[in-house]
């Protein structure tokens, strides 16, 4: 025995000296060579010989008393060993699924009150698209930030780092929900005249906004156990829970307007019930675990170092889908400067905008997870295979999905109204997008990919660039010269191809120097 720290080296019976460490033969929980930004710890042998960082004997006895992180589940071990192909599916179907699911909480109030309460209630939900789209993608992007970290921690065998994250970043998510509450309450009015909303629209358009913003802590809740769960390739909870909740909101709907004709109010306070529905379940889950995620509320406080971790993934990471609704706000104000009937047909048509990219949003996130807790592991050649594999099906997605909304585009729009001049003008946009959102698939994927590494800055600057600057310069230029809908729409395509290239410059040069900061810790290692 040996003093380590405070505590003891435990050598396994009969051997004398450990065996150098392997770069190859490492797996969680198997030694203690991190990527940057890891802090360093003493290897320590446990007494079954295996390599841990145990700074005391009493934690290293701990440690040998309860399972491993990796015997508990096989979740994670999928996704550092096995075929990436078939992981990566198995993984983002059911995110695909719970995304989709949540894209049905606004678009059963779409067709809910399209149905049932007319054109105007319709343009009202629709005219409230955009500020949904801003404040709930920025939580999306801060659970993202709490997603990366844990699969980091989870890859790299740190149980303690992992708990420390999960406990912070609960309460960094119910005050970012909190906030945008009175952020949609005391902020509506002024956010929808911005738009320059119709007259007509505005009253319906207030109050929906703010009985969803009641829902808005409920839905940070879930995101960050959604994050939580997909970290480790848990996503079937997370899809069985929204199910339930996704099938209760769409009886809500029907209730509150068939029955207690609240229009507007009802399907805004049906998703908010759901909502909190989904966040119970999730967090009651994620209380019932065995495993060193698993959420104790005695536990919860905020530790300020993963705090600020938590802070610097996903602040940028909720700052950039932030701006593809600020640059959307510039889109919704060229949309409103058409008639009525077109900015109701853009409402109807903006479901399946919503429907594509969440599906495809699944790829993404669960590239973010493999490759991180990949790069966790230090098995580069796993890292690299995950992007091009994610890249591959989130591109196949959109073409397939694009496809059959340009062959059944009218008969989706009927579900949200029966006028068919409302559906001629939601085709206009069909037409335009349906080709197009493959194309997205190239700058999603590829931030997602510098996410896995640690990167956010640098991809949310290129997306200011590309796809706020860029898309604000077309609508006052191209759109402006043209003023039509195909004008309009345009600037989608061409904007994610001029940031989905530099995007992938800029990953590039970060996947090598990755790479290079990884090999120099291998042959330290192996000194």
């Amino acid at each position: 025995m040996e003093n380590c720290k405070g505590g003891l080296h435990i050598r396994p019976r009969g051997v004398e000296d450990a065996a150098p460490y392997k770069p190859k033969d490492r797996t969680v929980g198997s030694a203690d060579v991190r990527p940057a930004g890891f802090p360093q710890e003493p290897i320590c042998l446990t007494r079954e010989g295996r390599v841990c960082p145990a700074p005391t004997v009493q934690s290293q006895l701990k440690q040998e008393q309860k399972p491993s992180i990796m015997s508990t589940t096989s979740k994670s071990k999928t996704m550092i060993e096995g075929p990436l192909a078939k992981q990566i599916l198995l993984v983002s179907l059911p995110l695909a699924l719970s995304n989709l699911l949540q894209i049905l909480f606004n678009m059963s109030d779409v067709a809910v009150v399209g149905r049932f309460a007319g054109s105007t209630a319709l343009g009202s939900v629709g005219s409230t698209a955009t500020f949904v789209t801003l404040f709930t993608g920025f939580l999306i992007g801060l659970s993202n930030g709490v997603n990366v970290l844990v699969a980091r921690f989870y890859g790299a065998g740190h149980p303690k780092d992992v708990s420390k994250t999960v406990h912070s970043a609960l309460l960094v998510s119910l005050a970012a929900g909190v906030l945008l509450l009175f952020v949609g309450l005391f902020g509506s009015p002024a956010l929808l005249e911005l738009l320059n909303t119709k007259e007509d629209l505005l009253p319906g358009a207030i109050l929906y906004l703010r009985v969803y913003f009641l829902g808005m802590p409920a839905l940070a809740l879930y995101n960050f156990g959604n994050a939580v769960f997909s970290a480790i390739g848990e996503t079937k909870k997370p899809l069985a829970y929204l199910s339930f909740a996704g099938v209760l909101n769409i009886l809500l709907n029907l209730f509150f307007v068939i029955v207690c004709k609240l229009d507007v109010a009802g399907v805004a306070l049906a998703s908010t019930i759901a909502q909190c529905v989904s966040a119970g379940l999730i967090l009651h889950a994620l209380t019932k675990v065995s495993d060193c995620y698993a959420l104790d509320f005695r536990k919860v406080r905020l530790d300020l170092n993963m705090t600020k971790r938590i802070l610097m993934l996903g602040v940028p990471a909720g700052l950039q889908n932030a701006i593809f609704a600020i640059a959307n706000l510039f889109i919704q104000a060229g949309v409103n400067s058409f008639d009525s009937l077109m900015v109701k047909g853009n409402s109807a048509a903006a479901n399946a905008d919503a429907m594509v990219y969440d599906a495809m949003a699944a790829f993404y996130m669960a590239c973010a997870s493999f490759m991180s807790q990949n790069y966790g592991a230090g098995k580069l050649d796993r890292v690299k295979k995950s992007y091009f594999i994610a890249l591959a099906y989130s591109f196949g997605l959109g073409a397939v999905l694009g496809g059959g909304l340009l062959v059944f585009g009218r008969q989706f729009l009927a579900l949200f109204t029966t006028e068919s001049a409302v559906i001629d003008a939601g085709m206009k946009r069909i037409m335009v997008m349906g080709w197009a959102y493959c194309t997205s698939a190239f700058m999603d994927c590829t931030i997602a990919a510098s996410r896995g590494l640690g990167k956010t800055v640098g991809p949310t600057v290129i997306v200011i660039l590309g796809s706020c600057v860029f898309r604000v310069a077309w609508v006052y230029t191209i759109f402006a010269h043209f003023h039509t809908i195909p004008a309009l729409y345009l600037l989608y395509p061409c904007s994610w191809a001029l940031t989905a290239a530099a995007e992938i410059v800029y990953f590039v040069f970060s996947y090598r120097h990755a790479a290079l900061r990884l090999r120099e810790r291998d042959a330290l290692a192996q000194l």
